[in-house]
Order: C-alpha cells, then sequence, then structure tokens
C-alpha cells in the first residue's frame, strides 16, 4: 500500500503587530512550528510578519521561499486587516480575493469558493479582486479602486502572492483579509475603535477555516 504524501505546510503571512497578535490567539494559540512528517494542524503551520507595504512583503516572501525543501510545495495565505470598498460593507465582513491585482499584474487564487465556504461560519464573506495599493484608502481613492472593480484593498497581498507564485505554477496561493473601514466606517471617523476589535474578534477566529482550506488542497480537484 502506497504511504499517504505529507500535505504542504502552510504559509501565513500578515503585515501588522494587531494582526500577528490576533492570529497568533486563535484557537490552539495560533500556528505554530513546522511539522517535518506532514500534518495539517497548527503545527504545519508557520506565521510570518512581513511588515507593512508591498517592498517589505516581497522581500519577507522571498526569503521565506528561498529553502524550502520543494519548489513550489509550500502553500501561502496573504491575510490581516483591509479596506472595504463596496457600499454596504462592514467591519468584520471577510474577502476572499479571487485574484490579486497591483501595477505588476494579476495573481489568481487557488480555491476560492472553498475558502468562502469554509469562512462563511464566521461572517459576511464577499469574493472577488483585491487590490494592491502603496498608502491607506480613503474617500475619493476608495471609490476610484471600486470602479476597476476590485471589492477591497491592502498593502501587501498583491505583492505577497505574486512573489509567492513567481517561476512556479504549482503553488497554491490565497488571501483572504478582515475588514476594518469601509465606505460609511472609514478609519478617521467616529467608531473607528468599534470597528477594529470587530475585525480583530473575527481575524482571531478564522484559523479552523485556513486549515480546511489547506486541507482541500489534497483533493483529487487539485
Amino acid at each position: 500500500m502506497d504511504t499517504p504524501a505529507a500535505p504542504d505546510p502552510l504559509l501565513l503571512t500578515c503585515a501588522l503587530g494587531i494582526e500577528h497578535l490576533a492570529l497568533r490567539r486563535g484557537p490552539g494559540r495560533g500556528p505554530g512550528r513546522a511539522d517535518p512528517n506532514g500534518g495539517t494542524g497548527p503545527g504545519n503551520v508557520r506565521l510570518l510578519r512581513t511588515g507593512m507595504g508591498a517592498q517589505a512583503a516581497r522581500r519577507a516572501m522571498t526569503q521565506a521561499l528561498a529553502r524550502e525543501a520543494v519548489p513550489g510545495g509550500t502553500a501561502v495565505l496573504a491575510t490581516g486587516f483591509c479596506a472595504g470598498l463596496v457600499p454596504g460593507m462592514r467591519p468584520g465582513d471577510l474577502v476572499v480575493a479571487a485574484e490579486t491585482r497591483d501595477p505588476r499584474g494579476r495573481t489568481p487564487c487557488t480555491g476560492t469558493g472553498l475558502l468562502a465556504d469554509a469562512l462563511a461560519g464566521y461572517g459576511t464573506v464577499h469574493v472577488g479582486p483585491l487590490a494592491g495599493t502603496d498608502q491607506l484608502v480613503r474617500g475619493r481613492a476608495r471609490a476610484a479602486l471600486h470602479e476597476t472593480g476590485a471589492i477591497a484593498a491592502d498593502m501587501e497581498s498583491a505583492a505577497t502572492l505574486d512573489a509567492a507564485a513567481a517561476g512556479t505554477a504549482r503553488r497554491p496561493v490565497a488571501a483572504v483579509r478582515v475588514v476594518v473601514d469601509a465606505p460609511g466606517h472609514e478609519l478617521i471617523r467616529i467608531g473607528t475603535l468599534r470597528g477594529g476589535i470587530s475585525a480583530f474578534r473575527v481575524l482571531r477566529g478564522v484559523l479552523p477555516a485556513f486549515l480546511e482550506w489547506h486541507r482541500s488542497l489534497l483533493l483529487p480537484w487539485r
């Protein structure tokens, strides 16, 4: 009888200390060290804080994947907070990227539908393009990005997935963001603290959905 192949390790990335804290405090106290024997529990998940901005994210991702045992063998999921672009979005809503996009191009995401289904029990889920920006999005800039078809924006996901997918079509990549501000709920407005707490609580709880997506990568559709 053939021995089942060990699943890919999962690398979760975030930019900010508060995002890192939320993920570390998630179910089972969050991701642990990579398990050399495989496994899809937290022990086979690594959490990487990249720092803020596209340049930092790209550099951190390139370094993190430089010594992987099997080229393309690490699944990458970029997560953290984002700006919602769609009217009616609220802090705490979840955004599952169908693709990430920035001036360098577009990176299609893996298993978007399965990831959205896994997250359905954690709040309102929006699926669509996730735009990369070089600054916080407010006012007219928010509306302009929405006009391109993007449903949310952040500063790191597009660079992270572009760097992760470079040179290999094998690597599974995904991005999930929690809305921290949105049209009518901008960061500069009263109520920001409440929105931030809502987003933190959602991000803290979603690790099981990330692991479910990770397990799905072993299924025949891959």
